[in-house]
């Protein structure tokens, strides 16, 4: 009835803010005017569209944090990557090759399901069966998970952790040759061809081992196994948590600690009578040298005579002509 203002709805009711229930208030008027032009399916939340590309920004952000830094040898170089655990992996078709050429003791070969065949990858086929060496087919995405998305041609060696012997183990290989011990002991060297290098002039004069730091220091890789021309797999490479806690170990045992560096007595002038007896020749680094501690363990700190042109020697190559220096001693005192 006209003029009811009992009419549900036409008043505003107590105890509410609200205006009256009748009528749009403009809202319908408002709703018409334009908003502008529709945003892109990718710039909407919800849309399928920008749920789709959220997901491969993450995916993108994911692999870029799993990519190996610049120059850590993933991508190209020396194209191995090393794990946590120690288990590496060797992989592209020259590195894998010339890995399994050196007899680097291997843990199996991953090929490329469909992977078409060259040389490089029948003579790893071949070299790999001689050394009985497990060849397991993957797919290209597996392999690029264990090297971390680098171009690995499809072939990748895996190489488990070096076993290392304790330094008390050099002794007695020693001991059961019935012969001096002649140990070599590296301080401070960070490089592992410079350890394989040592390790192979080791095997050929006649040293019963190699003794490397636990931390700070090169171990057994892939890259040193390589270097060491096979001879890793004769000489035994012993790990110390102090190293010169191990010197003074040996001291104790009668070994003669020498340290290479420029000392006052030349190594051309070493007593031959300390040549025959048991023997711990210390080699530092090529930049740094030996470490305060390490050269206060050593009984004699020898130089090797050279010209005034050169002012040091490689790591590897100052612990060949030490080495050859004190098997040339030997066989003359026989």
């Amino acid at each position: 009835m006209a003029g009811n203002s009992q009419r549900k709805g036409a008043m505003r009711k107590e105890g509410t803010k609200k205006g009256q229930v009748v009528g749009s208030g403009g809202q319908r008027r408002r709703g018409l005017e334009p908003k502008g032009p529709t945003p892109k399916a990718t710039e909407r939340t919800k849309h399928p569209a920008a749920r789709r590309t959220r997901a491969v920004e993450k995916k993108a952000e994911a692999e870029a944090k799993k990519a190996p830094a610049p120059r850590s040898g993933a991508r190209g170089g020396t194209s191995v990557r090393a794990s946590k655990d120690g288990v590496e992996m060797v992989f592209g078709r020259n590195s894998v090759l010339e890995a399994l050429r050196a007899a680097v003791p291997g843990k199996a070969l991953y090929v490329q399901q469909f992977l078409e065949s060259d040389d490089r990858v029948r003579e790893a086929f071949t070299l790999a069966a001689e050394l009985h060496l497990p060849m397991l087919e993957a797919q290209r995405s597996h392999l690029d998970k264990m090297t971390a998305g680098a171009v690995h041609q499809g072939l990748v060696l895996e190489v488990p952790p070096y076993k290392y012997a304790e330094a008390s183990d050099l002794l007695d290989r020693a001991a059961a040759a019935g012969e001096p011990a002649l140990i070599v002991a590296l301080d401070g060297i960070t490089d592992p061809r410079n350890l394989g290098a040592v390790v192979r002039s080791a095997a050929a004069f006649g040293a019963h081992g190699v003794l490397v730091p636990e931390r700070r220091a090169a171990g057994m890789t892939a890259s040193a196994w390589k270097t060491s021309a096979g001879a890793a797999a004769r000489v035994p490479v012993a790990r110390a948590t102090n190293l010169t806690r191990a010197l003074k170990a040996y001291a104790e045992a009668g070994c003669f600690i020498i340290g290479l560096a420029a000392g006052e007595t030349s190594l051309d002038d070493l007593d031959t009578d300390l040549s025959t007896g048991p023997i711990v020749v210390v080699v530092g680094s090529e930049g740094e040298g030996l470490s305060r501690l390490v050269s206060e363990a050593c009984d004699l700190i020898v130089g090797i005579p050279m010209t005034s042109t050169t002012e040091s020697l490689n790591a590897g190559v100052a612990a060949s002509v030490t080495l050859y220096a004190v098997s040339h001693a030997r066989r003359n005192a026989r």
